[in-house]
């Protein structure tokens, strides 16, 4: 196999040196000589002569923001594009940009529709196999990663990554607007659409528009009924994977969260973060319409339907529509008869936790009297 430098040109922009292998010729190598070779037999000789390389040359350049070396320094450069948000490859189709040329190219193929790999269970499209595999561990609850520090186990390898930092406390990757730090890059970006307001991601089913794709997948659900995630203790199902894990927390008792100012503990990191906003005052989130401002996300999205008078949420059995989920579970109840909410004086049963406390101030006023 022979070795060539070649430019690298995508929709017409050349970029940096890559280097590329023509398959004109290939050496079938029957006899190997091991030595050096740490023990692997290489059917090229060029790959060969490459895993020499790896493993005798020292990785020279190195990421000063977190620590990751490289062998040729332009893979450096191109890696610090993650930590500046710098993006070199644009699509041409919509504009979208990209820091690595390889996301361009497999979003390119959701464009053209060549190359895509589909989920044979949920029918979900990939533009590499490998993501499908890991796409498939969902549904399988395969989670061959482990952290080797408290033992959780991962469904892929960058979420065991993303996992280590609650250990190392390491966060690579800073919003140059608020200064939060994060320790990927996806999340910084997804971040940032908080200050700008961008929604790329639209419902092609009623047009509303998020932040991020999972945003999306997770808000078709509302419309398909889809709860693809349940509890192998009680059977309780989920739309959402976090939704289950947090579940899982009320069989275990477990509350990994701490809040380092008042002690209290939390099933969930989110859990925590909003709480501190209590200690602190602080309200990220604010309306565009009339500029009130809030510490939670769902708040302001519960918020901004007094604007738009959207009611996502309708009843099945009468056809009554609410804006808000809470609304409807406690609608339902004047069709099924349940009541929830017990006094814990004299055992009477009501179907909403405030006209329990309107109740309970019978018995207050009672020991009043007397």
């Amino acid at each position: 196999m022979e070795e060539k430098l070649c430019r690298s040109e995508v929709h017409g922009e050349k970029h940096s040196d890559n280097l590329c292998v023509s398959n004109q010729t290939m050496y079938i190598e029957k006899k190997s000589n091991l030595s050096g070779n740490n023990g692997k037999i290489f059917a090229q000789r060029t790959n060969t002569s490459k895993h020499k390389i790896l493993n005798t040359s020292p990785l020279r350049y190195q990421c000063e923001i977190c620590g990751k070396r490289f062998l040729i320094k332009n893979f450096l450069s191109l890696h610090k594009c993650i930590h500046t948000s710098d993006k070199l490859y644009h699509c041409d189709t919509c504009d979208k940009t990209f820091s690595e040329r390889s996301q361009l190219i497999c979003h390119i193929c959701f464009h053209t529709g060549d190359g895509l790999y589909n989920c044979n269970i949920c029918g979900k499209t990939f533009c590499a196999r490998g993501k499908l595999n890991r796409h498939k561990r969902i549904h399988t609850g395969e989670k061959p990663y482990y952290c080797d520090i408290c033992g959780k186990t991962f469904c892929g390898n960058s979420n065991l990554t993303s996992h280590k930092c609650v250990h190392t406390g390491k966060k690579a990757y800073h919003c140059d607007i608020c200064g939060k730090s994060f320790s990927h890059n996806s999340a910084l970006t997804c971040h940032k659409r908080i200050h700008t307001g961008e929604k790329p991601y639209h419902c092609d089913i009623c047009g509303k528009t998020f932040s991020h794709t999972s945003g999306v997948t997770c808000h078709k659900r509302i419309h398909t009924g889809e709860r693809p995630y349940h509890c192998d203790i009680c059977n309780k199902t989920f739309s959402h994977n976090s939704g289950l894990t947090c579940h899982k927390r009320i069989h275990s008792g477990e509350k990994p969260y701490h809040c380092d100012i008042c002690g209290k503990n939390f099933f969930q990191s989110g859990k925590l973060t909003i709480h501190k906003r209590l200690h602190t005052g602080e309200k990220p989130y604010h309306c565009e319409t009339c500029g009130k401002t809030f510490s939670r996300h769902d708040s302001l999205n519960i918020h901004q339907r007094f604007h738009t008078g959207e009611k996502p949420y309708h009843c099945d059995i009468c056809g009554k529509t609410f804006s808000q989920n809470t609304h409807l579970t406690s609608h339902k109840r004047i069709h099924t008869g349940e009541k929830p909410y017990c006094c814990d004086i004299c055992g009477k049963t009501f179907s909403h936790s405030g006209i329990l406390s309107n109740h309970k101030h019978i018995h207050t006023r009672h020991k009043a009297w007397h």
